[in-house]
Parts: structure tokens; C-alpha cells; sequence
């Protein structure tokens, strides 16, 4: 199918899908398919996995995969690298550990770390672990000493050495609290400080707080012999096939594998918050700060999108070979997530599901 013909099938699957009478529901496995296999036959992704939860709490997928050209080739259980969707799930472990009383979310992130390591302040304004879920802790994106021997791989040599350098020589731009500013570095602080407040490595305290009382099996930073053979490889934009990413200190900001099976039910814990762990992790979708725009605020890594008629959670993510999406809309019951091994975003897939009213972008 022609990039052209295939474009217009799903514009045109689309239209009727969102038809009068109908635009509460989401689209039907058809047109869910002719995503995923636009977005392979368009070029922009080497394969897809786009997955919907239904208000009434079935679940539902549709894969693409350009090596097999079949639809279902990739599917709920095809392993991706989330990327900075990981963030959500540092928030959430940030409100899991809140809940139990194990911190509170204004504790200043130095007091979590070893004795001796400094954290900038902004004169007696010290950054608390709030600030760093809400990117309003003044730190820059990205430590200034962090060299890479091969952007590659950017953050694997990375040392938690150099990140305690780093946050003891430098100077805040801006003062705590103050503005926005999105940051991989207040993230990652953020998860090793809550890894060591329990004593454990990030990726255990995160199974052990989240991923198995969510039975997310599929989902953490070290892969098993069969998570391996079901990763789907990584592609760079031009589709060249790139290396997997490594984040040894910075965990928190964006280390984590996961499939859409898994990224499903971590939504839906989100979407039912009444009952065990949902109820401690639904608070880290809540706003607390403004997020750069007059209609974005951000919870605890969480970005809140407030739409005409509707209100929106989401993450994206991004990887070296990956572009990922997650979000729902608690006042319809209904959450999306697409996977993909490409270097080229699919957030307007995600987007367009949740909201019609928002549009998908031209091949």
C-alpha cells in the first residue's frame, strides 16, 4: 500500500470511527490496525503497538511490524524501552512511599542522600522531593559533566560519583520552585534517592512498591532471557537499527522496559485509585505546579492537559530508538498507549484517541 493510499485509509476509518452519537467510545479494532499499519508503511516506525482501555475495562490492541509486515506481528507483549514514561513511574513510587509515611513530599532531597553530599539551594529554600517530581527544582536537564564516551548510549558512564560532583559545585539558574523546567537530572535524583531511602536499587523498590502488586511482570530495567528475544530492536529516524539505552544512576528519568499489556494495567490502577495500590498512587496524578503553559499543570511526573472537555494525564517518552506515549481520561474511564522502535513521535496517535478534536499528523 502506497504511503498516500495508506494515509487516507485511516483518515477516512477515522472520520466514520468519530462519527456523531458515538465520540465518547473509542475506535474500533479496525481503525486501531489502520494506525499502526499507516505509521509502518508511511516510513515513520519500524513497528507499532497501539492499546486502548475501554470504559468498561476490556482491553484491546492492534500491532504493526515492518519486518513481517503483519498485523498482530507486534503485540500486547512485545517489550519496548518507555524512556521517559519511566517518570511516572518514579511519581508514582514518590506517592506509594508518601502514602505509607515512609517521607513526606516536602522532605529536602539532601536529607536522603549520603552524609557529606551538598544539593544547590536557592539561599534557605532547599529542593524537596516535590520540586523534583514537578521539574520546578531549578536543575538543568542534563548534569553539565556528563561526557559520554558514545551518544549511543549517552548516560551508561554516568557514575553516581559524578552526579554528587555535579550537585555539589553547582549554581541554580533560576530559584526553586520558581519555573517549570523539565529535567532527566531532577528525575534521576529523585529516584536514587528514594532507592536509597528504602535500602534497596531502584528497579527492586519499584517491583516491590508497584510492578508486583500490579502483577507487571513484563516491566523493569534488567531482561531476562525471554524479555530479550522479545524486545523489539531500536531505529534511529533514518531507520538505521541503534543500540538500547543504559541508565545506571539516573534510573528514575527514563531506565525502564515494559509492554503494552503492562502499561495498561499500570493505567488502569490509576483510573480505579479506590482500591490498595491505586488508591496510594492516584495522588501523583493530582496538580500541583504549572507546566509552562496556561493549560498544562504537572503532578507528580504526571502532565495534566486541560482540553476544552475533557481533562488529559500523560507522559511521553523517548529513547535513542523508541517513542512512546501513555495517557487516560479519568472522566470517560478510558486510557491509550502506543509503543514504538522508532525515533519519530507517535504522541498525536495517543493524543487523537483520547481527544478527536486533536489532530494526527501528516506522513
Amino acid at each position: 500500500m502506497s504511503r498516500i493510499a495508506s494515509a487516507a485509509l485511516a483518515a477516512l476509518v477515522l472520520q466514520s470511527a468519530w462519527a456523531p452519537g458515538v465520540a465518547a467510545q473509542l475506535p474500533s479494532d479496525s481503525v486501531l490496525h489502520a494506525l499502526a499499519r499507516e505509521r509502518v508503511e508511511s516510513g515513520r516506525s519500524a513497528g507499532v503497538v497501539v492499546a486502548v482501555l475501554d470504559a468498561d475495562g476490556s482491553r484491546r490492541f492492534a500491532g504493526f511490524n515492518h519486518h513481517t509486515h503483519g498485523e498482530g506481528s507486534f503485540d500486547e507483549h512485545t517489550l519496548f524501552e518507555i524512556g521517559s514514561i519511566t517518570k511516572a513511574f518514579t511519581g508514582a513510587l514518590l506517592a506509594e512511599m508518601a502514602s505509607r509515611g515512609d517521607l513526606a513530599l516536602d522532605d529536602p532531597v539532601e536529607a536522603l542522600l549520603p552524609g557529606g553530599v551538598t544539593v544547590p539551594s536557592d539561599g534557605e529554600r532547599r529542593i524537596t522531593l516535590e520540586d523534583l517530581a514537578t521539574h520546578t527544582s531549578g536543575l538543568p536537564r542534563i548534569p553539565s559533566n556528563m561526557r559520554p564516551a558514545s551518544f549511543l548510549n549517552p548516560y551508561v558512564d554516568y557514575s553516581v560519583e559524578q552526579l554528587y560532583e555535579f550537585l555539589g559545585s553547582h549554581e541554580l539558574r533560576r530559584g526553586v520552585g520558581e519555573a517549570y523546567e523539565y529535567s532527566n537530572l531532577g528525575f534521576g535524583l529523585l529516584g536514587h534517592a528514594l532507592a536509597l531511602r528504602a535500602g534497596a536499587s531502584y528497579e527492586d523498590l519499584l517491583r516491590e512498591r508497584i510492578l508486583g502488586p500490579l502483577g507487571m511482570d513484563d516491566t523493569g530495567i534488567t531482561l531476562s532471557d525471554d524479555g530479550r528475544a522479545r524486545l523489539a530492536p531500536g531505529h534511529n529516524a533514518r531507520g538505521d537499527t541503534v543500540p538500547n539505552w543504559d541508565l545506571p544512576t539516573l534510573a528514575g528519568a527514563g531506565a525502564l522496559r515494559s509492554t503494552a499489556a503492562d502499561m495498561l494495567r499500570f493505567l488502569a490502577a490509576h483510573l480505579r485509585g479506590d482500591d490498595g495500590i491505586g488508591a496510594r498512587i492516584v495522588t501523583a496524578t493530582q496538580a500541583r505546579r504549572a507546566a509552562g503553559s496556561a493549560n498544562m499543570d504537572i503532578g507528580l511526573g504526571w502532565h495534566i492537559l486541560r482540553r476544552p472537555d475533557r481533562t488529559l494525564v500523560w507522559h511521553n517518552g523517548g529513547t535513542g530508538g523508541y517513542r512512546t506515549f501513555a495517557g487516560f481520561d479519568a472522566g470517560r474511564g478510558i486510557a491509550v498507549v502506543v509503543l514504538t522502535n522508532s525515533a519519530v513521535s507517535a504522541d498525536d496517535i495517543g493524543f487523537h484517541l483520547l481527544d478527536p478534536s486533536m489532530s494526527l499528523t501528516a506522513p
